[in-house]
């Protein structure tokens, strides 16, 4: 869960989100380099007064800053695209649960089974106990079992809601009038915290 001296993500919980990780940091890396070099020859060129003449006028410098940033948008955009085709694939599931979004809670079906539904409201600050996160606990957990496939089936009956737990990677809108669905593995137990965002 994030914290106020949190810096960096949270941990994770499912392999997706690992994958997400690493991505973040393959990313920032790249941007790291390029930061770091673009700033270096900004304070070289205010501190020094060299000129070259094959570097303003050249077929082969203009050939090389016009291939380096297209290799490099290469290398930041395969790895996302593999990770948009792993979230988007939908594996068999072994439970599916679906959670419909209301103005102030969301109701929650296990779809698999008879009669197993109930709402999830938020704790007033009023009633919170010392161990409770304001806005985050509720009265009615969803519990889920982990090292298993879940399908998620979200829709809304008012207005635009997001599904949200972040140390999965997961976030899915919740729209009136239709159905959106994603699933996940939860790799470890724990008490996993989501907002509506």
């Amino acid at each position: 869960m994030s914290t106020w001296k949190t810096l960096l993500l949270q941990d994770s919980s499912s392999p997706l989100m690992e994958q997400l990780m690493f991505f973040h940091d393959h990313t920032l890396l790249i941007l790291i380099i390029i930061t770091i070099l673009v700033g270096q020859l900004l304070v070289s060129m205010i501190y020094n007064k060299f000129t070259h003449r094959f570097l303003i006028d050249g077929q082969l410098i203009e050939m090389v800053w016009t291939i380096l940033p297209a290799f490099i948008l290469i290398l930041i955009a395969l790895p996302s695209l593999r990770l948009l085709y792993i979230m988007d694939e939908i594996y068999n599931p072994l439970l599916t649960v679906k959670s419909i979004g209301h103005q102030w809670y969301w109701s929650y079906e296990y779809s698999d089974y008879q009669n197993m539904e109930f709402d999830s409201y938020m704790i007033p600050s009023t009633d919170l106990k010392s161990f409770n996160f304001r806005l985050l606990d509720v009265n009615n957990r969803l519990i889920l079992p982990y090292n298993t496939q879940i399908r998620i089936i979200t829709t809304s009956l008012d207005v635009i809601h997001s599904w949200a737990i972040p140390s999965l990677g997961i976030k899915i809108d919740s729209t009136p009038g239709r159905l959106n669905q994603t699933n996940f593995n939860i790799n470890r137990a724990g008490l996993l915290f989501g907002q509506c965002s």
